[in-house]
């Protein structure tokens, strides 16, 4: 299963009146970018569509199932989270939690065999956090967090990812070395939806967006066809300048 299909779905966002029911679908291979100001919606948005909330209206299906309909089991094959922030639940090293990501695929009290630790090292290796396997996780700086994070749903693989801001505390390198990864997903047939402040890593590494402004209206579409400075100046409320390098738009905030 990997079609991420959103039916006239309006968040439940604390505060704010309905906003514009959302209505499309994130087809395997694509990677969608969720684009907005502060408290617009954007990580609710995600965590309805991973059903850790519930929608105001409308449904989520995958594959024309809903999403309501499944097994918490079956929704963890299916849909990996990558969270905006965590907490540390109880002491673990860097491979346990990696090892974490298997879970949804063991039957109860089945233990992690070969090919899942193969798994969860490879996950740790692309992310390049495999040498601080036999780490505490409470001693990882924020970027190493954020890295072992995404090597856990690595590890899960899931045909549907959703991130919520990828690259969240990581410096120039690896936040290039995240996007590449989640652009490797969709070229292998998975579905991505991400939230994303950095404008410019939405202009190069997504193939459609979606825009959500502070009221609850939102647009959406091919990439070439949101990255408007008009439609962005707007949903910012910051004036931009625009250029092209290596054949993508590159945004700059106008003083």
């Amino acid at each position: 299963m990997n079609r991420l299909e959103i039916s006239e779905l309006v968040v439940n966002v604390p505060g704010r009146r309905d906003g514009r029911p959302l209505s499309l679908s994130v087809e395997p291979g694509q990677v969608w970018g969720v684009l907005g100001p502060n408290g617009a919606g954007k990580t609710t948005l995600l965590h309805t569509l991973a059903g850790l909330r519930a929608p105001r209206a409308g449904r989520v299906l995958v594959d024309g199932r809903p999403l309501a309909a499944l097994s918490r089991r079956q929704v963890a094959r299916t849909l990996g989270l990558v969270f905006q922030e965590r907490h540390d639940g109880f002491p673990a090293t860097v491979r346990e939690t990696a090892l974490i990501g298997r879970h949804p695929w063991l039957s109860p009290w089945q233990m992690e065999g070969a090919e899942d630790l193969r798994l969860a090292e490879a996950a740790l290796e692309r992310l390049d956090v495999d040498h601080l396997a036999e780490r505490l996780v409470s001693t990882l700086s924020g970027g190493e967090r954020q890295r072992l994070a995404i090597a856990t749903v690595l590890t899960q693989a899931p045909n549907i990812w959703l991130a919520d801001e990828p690259s969240n505390h990581l410096d120039l390198h690896h936040q290039t070395a995240v996007m590449a990864l989640l652009s490797e997903q969709a070229a292998q047939g998975k579905a991505v939806m991400m939230c994303l402040h950095d404008l410019n890593l939405a202009a190069r590494w997504c193939d459609h967006l979606l825009l959500l402004y502070p009221g609850g209206e939102a647009c959406w579409g091919p990439a070439e066809r949101m990255l408007v400075p008009a439609a962005l100046e707007r949903l910012y409320g910051q004036r931009l300048a625009t250029a092209k390098i290596d054949g993508a738009p590159v945004f700059v905030p106008v003083r």
